[in-house]
């Protein structure tokens, strides 16, 4: 089964954005957008008469697509190659390509421990509820009244206590 993704082509032509609102669509704080820049991560974006940041939509799409890469681990030295290698238009798709396909697999490798980790704190999880249900400690010898009144069955239920 083949999934197609649309793209919009985004010239930049487009009316320009303000720094406030980059950083509400980016969910980047004005802080950061201004860090990515001073780092490399985005090209010098275009300044109006008054010196204020005015970004297309491609920088605001640019910008979008850095924080994703960010927030899904992409170490900062790539981003910043990637981002170069934006700026140099069609003839860097491929190594762009490469980048992403690279990245995409370390976090699919991740995701796979991570889930391998996941498995094995449910089977602690289990393993604690049914101790707490059984009136158990990790031996398996009964519990003491007391020592049950204070075993919560879920952390909810330790709160309310």
């Amino acid at each position: 089964m083949s999934t197609q993704v649309a793209f919009e082509v985004l010239d930049d032509t487009d009316a320009s954005l303000g720094i406030a609102e980059v950083a509400r669509l980016s969910g980047l704080s004005q802080d950061t957008l201004r860090w990515y820049e001073r780092e490399g991560l985005l090209p010098a974006v275009r300044r109006g008469p008054d010196r204020r940041r005015q970004y297309t939509r491609r920088d605001a799409a640019l910008v979008e697509m850095l924080a994703k890469l960010r927030e899904s681990g992409m170490p900062t030295e790539e981003m910043r190659e990637f981002s170069r290698l934006v700026a140099g238009g069609a003839a860097t798709h491929g190594r762009r390509l490469a980048i992403l396909e690279a990245h995409r697999d370390r976090i699919r490798r991740r995701q796979a421990e991570l889930d391998q980790h996941l498995v094995s704190l449910e089977e602690k999880v289990t393993h604690y509820r049914y101790l707490i249900g059984a009136g158990l400690d990790c031996d398996g010898r009964p519990v003491p009244p007391e020592v049950a009144a204070v075993q919560p069955l879920t952390a909810a239920e330790g709160e309310q206590r």
